[in-house]
C-alpha cells in the first residue's frame, strides 16, 4: 500500500468536506459574494437538492466517512476498506460528472465550491487508479 497516495486522498476529502461545510452553513448570498453570480444563481437552482435534500449535506456526509476509512486504511490496511473507498470516490464521481453537467451545460453558470468539491472528487478518482502502488 502506497501510504502517500492514501494521505493525498485524504487532503482531498478535507478541502471537500470544508467546501460542502461553507455551502451547508453559509448562506448562498454571502458564499458565493452577492446575488449577482453564477455561483448564486447555481445555489438556488432546481438543482440544489436530490431526492429532497440539499446536495452539500452529502458531502457531509460522505467525506467524513471517506476520511475515515482512508485514515484506518492507513494505519490497518484491508482489502474491504480500499473497496469502501474506491466505491465513494466511483459514485462521487458519476455524480460529480452529473453536476458539472448541470452547471455547465444546463443552468450555464459556475459555483467555486461546487467546482471545488466535484473537480476534488474527480482528482481523487485520477489518483485512485493512476498512482501505482508497490
Amino acid at each position: 500500500m502506497s501510504k502517500t497516495k492514501y494521505v493525498v486522498l485524504i487532503a482531498i476529502f478535507f478541502l471537500s468536506f470544508a467546501a460542502s461545510a461553507i455551502l451547508s452553513f453559509i448562506p448562498p448570498e454571502q458564499a458565493c459574494g452577492g446575488i449577482q453570480t453564477t455561483c448564486y444563481v447555481v445555489q438556488t437552482s432546481d438543482y440544489e437538492k436530490t431526492l429532497g435534500i440539499n446536495n452539500s449535506y452529502f458531502g457531509l456526509i460522505a467525506f467524513p466517512i471517506l476520511l475515515i476509512f482512508a485514515l484506518s486504511h492507513i494505519k490497518n490496511p484491508r482489502k474491504y476498506k480500499k473497496q469502501i473507498i474506491t466505491a465513494g470516490i466511483l459514485f462521487g464521481s458519476l455524480m460529480a460528472l452529473y453536476f458539472l453537467y448541470i452547471q455547465f451545460f444546463v443552468i450555464g453558470g459556475l459555483c467555486r465550491y461546487c467546482m471545488a468539491v466535484d473537480l476534488g472528487i474527480l482528482l481523487s478518482l485520477v489518483i485512485l487508479f493512476a498512482w501505482r502502488e508497490k
